[in-house]
Protein backbone atom coordinates (compact mmCIF):
# COMPACT_ATOMS: atom_id res chain seq x y z
CA UNK A 1 0.00 0.00 0.00
CA UNK A 2 1.19 3.67 -0.76
CA UNK A 3 -1.33 5.94 0.35
CA UNK A 4 1.40 8.08 2.35
CA UNK A 5 3.48 7.98 -0.66
CA UNK A 6 0.53 8.64 -2.77
CA UNK A 7 -0.03 11.60 -0.81
CA UNK A 8 3.24 12.89 -0.51
CA UNK A 9 3.42 12.83 -4.55
CA UNK A 10 0.07 14.86 -4.45
CA UNK A 11 1.78 17.45 -2.54
CA UNK A 12 4.75 17.92 -4.33
CA UNK A 13 3.00 17.95 -7.56
CA UNK A 14 0.56 20.43 -6.04
CA UNK A 15 3.13 22.87 -4.83
CA UNK A 16 4.48 22.79 -8.33
CA UNK A 17 1.81 23.37 -11.00
CA UNK A 18 -1.90 23.20 -9.06
CA UNK A 19 -3.53 25.89 -6.55
CA UNK A 20 -1.71 25.27 -3.05
CA UNK A 21 -3.47 26.73 -0.38
CA UNK A 22 -0.47 29.43 0.16
CA UNK A 23 -1.07 30.81 -3.30
CA UNK A 24 1.04 30.38 -6.77
CA UNK A 25 2.19 27.10 -7.25
CA UNK A 26 5.99 26.84 -7.76
CA UNK A 27 6.21 27.11 -11.87
CA UNK A 28 3.63 28.94 -12.34
CA UNK A 29 5.38 31.80 -10.12
CA UNK A 30 8.69 31.52 -11.54
CA UNK A 31 7.29 31.80 -15.28
CA UNK A 32 6.18 35.17 -13.93
CA UNK A 33 9.47 36.23 -12.77
CA UNK A 34 10.89 38.38 -16.15
CA UNK A 35 14.35 36.51 -16.39
CA UNK A 36 16.35 39.91 -17.16
CA UNK A 37 15.83 41.09 -13.13
CA UNK A 38 16.83 36.74 -11.55
CA UNK A 39 20.74 38.04 -11.61
CA UNK A 40 19.93 41.28 -9.63
CA UNK A 41 21.40 40.75 -5.77
CA UNK A 42 19.86 43.12 -3.37
CA UNK A 43 22.07 44.23 -0.93
CA UNK A 44 21.99 40.84 2.18
CA UNK A 45 20.08 38.65 -0.04
CA UNK A 46 20.57 35.91 -3.19
CA UNK A 47 19.80 36.84 -6.56
CA UNK A 48 16.36 34.88 -7.41
CA UNK A 49 18.58 32.48 -10.01
CA UNK A 50 21.06 31.71 -6.80
CA UNK A 51 17.56 31.01 -5.00
CA UNK A 52 16.44 28.98 -8.02
CA UNK A 53 19.85 26.49 -7.95
CA UNK A 54 19.90 26.27 -4.42
CA UNK A 55 16.71 24.26 -5.02
CA UNK A 56 17.79 22.63 -7.48
CA UNK A 57 20.67 21.19 -5.47
CA UNK A 58 18.57 20.39 -2.42
CA UNK A 59 15.65 18.34 -5.37
CA UNK A 60 18.63 16.74 -6.77
CA UNK A 61 19.90 15.88 -3.54
CA UNK A 62 16.69 13.83 -2.35
CA UNK A 63 16.42 12.09 -5.93
CA UNK A 64 19.63 10.39 -5.55
CA UNK A 65 19.10 9.32 -1.66
CA UNK A 66 14.97 8.37 -2.63
CA UNK A 67 17.37 6.15 -5.71
CA UNK A 68 19.47 4.50 -2.60
CA UNK A 69 22.33 7.02 -3.66
CA UNK A 70 24.71 8.17 -0.21
CA UNK A 71 25.84 11.32 -0.49
CA UNK A 72 28.32 12.26 2.24
CA UNK A 73 28.28 15.44 2.71
CA UNK A 74 25.28 17.08 4.52
CA UNK A 75 23.11 20.07 2.38
CA UNK A 76 24.83 22.71 4.03
CA UNK A 77 28.21 21.15 2.95
CA UNK A 78 27.86 20.16 -0.50
CA UNK A 79 29.70 22.72 -3.08
CA UNK A 80 26.98 23.29 -5.24
CA UNK A 81 24.59 24.40 -2.50
CA UNK A 82 24.86 28.51 -3.16
CA UNK A 83 26.95 27.89 -6.60
CA UNK A 84 27.92 30.34 -8.20
CA UNK A 85 26.09 31.69 -11.24
CA UNK A 86 27.35 32.30 -14.70
CA UNK A 87 24.74 34.02 -16.73
CA UNK A 88 25.80 32.42 -19.71
CA UNK A 89 25.41 29.28 -18.69
CA UNK A 90 22.91 29.14 -16.08
CA UNK A 91 20.03 30.60 -17.49
CA UNK A 92 16.66 31.02 -15.77
CA UNK A 93 14.56 28.68 -18.13
CA UNK A 94 17.91 26.07 -17.75
CA UNK A 95 17.10 26.46 -14.55
CA UNK A 96 13.22 25.80 -14.10
CA UNK A 97 13.27 23.33 -16.27
CA UNK A 98 15.76 21.37 -14.34
CA UNK A 99 14.35 21.98 -11.57
CA UNK A 100 11.08 20.39 -12.81
CA UNK A 101 12.38 17.66 -14.37
CA UNK A 102 14.21 16.88 -11.10
CA UNK A 103 10.74 16.72 -9.77
CA UNK A 104 9.46 14.70 -12.53
CA UNK A 105 11.75 12.66 -11.71
CA UNK A 106 11.51 12.43 -8.00
CA UNK A 107 7.68 11.43 -8.63
CA UNK A 108 8.91 8.52 -10.78
CA UNK A 109 11.17 7.00 -8.42
CA UNK A 110 8.50 7.74 -5.46
CA UNK A 111 5.28 5.77 -7.51
CA UNK A 112 6.04 2.59 -7.00
CA UNK A 113 7.30 2.45 -3.38
CA UNK A 114 5.02 1.27 -0.41
CA UNK A 115 4.73 3.37 2.23
CA UNK A 116 7.04 1.56 4.80
CA UNK A 117 9.71 2.83 2.69
CA UNK A 118 9.67 6.42 4.18
CA UNK A 119 10.30 4.95 7.58
CA UNK A 120 13.59 3.57 6.35
CA UNK A 121 16.84 5.97 7.03
CA UNK A 122 18.17 7.83 4.59
CA UNK A 123 21.46 6.32 3.77
CA UNK A 124 24.31 8.22 6.00
CA UNK A 125 21.66 9.98 7.66
CA UNK A 126 19.81 10.18 11.03
CA UNK A 127 16.48 11.09 9.64
CA UNK A 128 14.12 8.94 7.18
CA UNK A 129 12.51 9.63 4.09
CA UNK A 130 9.44 10.40 5.34
CA UNK A 131 11.53 13.94 6.52
CA UNK A 132 13.34 14.08 3.95
CA UNK A 133 10.65 14.68 1.31
CA UNK A 134 8.36 16.58 3.40
CA UNK A 135 11.43 19.02 4.23
CA UNK A 136 12.09 19.28 0.21
CA UNK A 137 8.47 20.19 0.07
CA UNK A 138 8.89 23.06 2.63
CA UNK A 139 12.02 24.40 1.50
CA UNK A 140 10.69 24.87 -1.94
CA UNK A 141 7.90 26.59 -0.58
CA UNK A 142 10.60 28.47 1.66
CA UNK A 143 12.58 29.65 -1.13
CA UNK A 144 9.39 30.44 -3.25
CA UNK A 145 8.22 32.91 -1.20
CA UNK A 146 12.01 34.55 -1.40
CA UNK A 147 11.47 34.27 -5.25
CA UNK A 148 8.23 35.73 -5.03
CA UNK A 149 9.18 39.09 -2.82
CA UNK A 150 11.90 39.60 -4.84
CA UNK A 151 9.96 39.15 -8.49
CA UNK A 152 7.61 42.29 -5.68
CA UNK A 153 10.88 44.01 -4.84
CA UNK A 154 12.36 44.35 -8.48
CA UNK A 155 8.94 45.62 -10.02
CA UNK A 156 8.24 42.78 -11.93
Amino acid sequence: MNKEIQSIISNIQRTLYDNPWYGDAILPMLKKVHPAVVYINPKNSHAAIEILYHMITWANYTLKAVQGIEVKEGLEDIPMNWRGINPKIDTWETAMKEFEDLHSSLIKELEPKADVFLNDQVPGKSYNYRFLLNGLIQHNIYHLGQIAFLKNLLGE
